[in-house]
């Protein structure tokens, strides 16, 4: 796949033009549909230019990899795995670089990227590159810093990657992501998202956990 064709630069940020990104993109297009992939290549421009607004020095390869994985646990084949779709996500991604021969390091920071991007309050102090994943699926999914980027680059990202009807779409892709294993969203934020759409579901407590737990005292 030429990789020139599939790189364009907003205020800067481009894919990069690596075989590695461009394996990222190839694997990511076909195993997610148009919403997952678009939002996704979002994820990475939003997450990259806020990564340019706060001053950090971050590896766009593997923040590229990280925004591109991120959301892949949600498919079809990992509904049974009985773990955070985070922990798919990462796990995929893990395997994607180790095929590729990238050091440990580097899969260690992508890794945890991806697994901590549902997680509030951690990763902006952690690498860059994980710092950013959980920037940019902030900004494209709930909003947050709106204002930091301008509305010519934000027009720009979405002419680009569109995101038509993409409140209630991503919302009903973790619902179908998560619901046949409730008990992962247990201390998240996804936990919000199954109370809302799956009729019957009670999500856990963790003061009742600790009352209830084996403990005689």
């Amino acid at each position: 796949m030429p990789r020139s064709a599939d790189l364009p630069v907003v205020t800067g940020v481009t894919v990069p033009d690596t075989e590695l990104a461009a394996a990222a993109t190839e694997l990511v297009r076909d195993a997610t549909d148009d919403l997952v992939y678009h939002h996704s290549r979002r994820v990475y421009f939003f997450g990259s230019l806020q990564g340019q607004n706060k001053g950090l020095s971050f590896d766009p390869e593997l923040l590229y990899v990280g925004a591109m994985f991120h959301d892949l646990g949600l498919n079809e084949e990992f509904r049974g795995s009985g773990r955070r779709f985070e922990v798919d996500s990462a796990d995929e991604a893990r395997r994607f670089l180790q095929s590729h021969g990238v050091p440990e390091d580097s899969i260690r920071r992508v890794w945890t990227a991806i697994a901590l991007h549902t997680t509030p309050g951690v990763p902006q102090f952690m690498e860059p590159e994980v710092a950013l994943v959980t920037a940019g699926v902030e900004y494209d999914v709930l909003g947050i810093g709106y204002a930091d980027i301008s509305d010519a680059d934000r027009a720009q990202i979405v002419a680009l990657h569109p995101r038509p009807d993409f409140k209630q779409r991503i919302l009903r892709a973790f619902t179908e992501g998560i619901e046949a294993k409730p008990d992962t969203t247990f201390g998240n934020v996804k936990a919000d998202v199954l109370e809302r759409y799956v009729p019957g579901f009670k999500r856990g407590n963790f003061v009742d956990t600790i009352l209830d737990s084996p403990w005689p005292e």
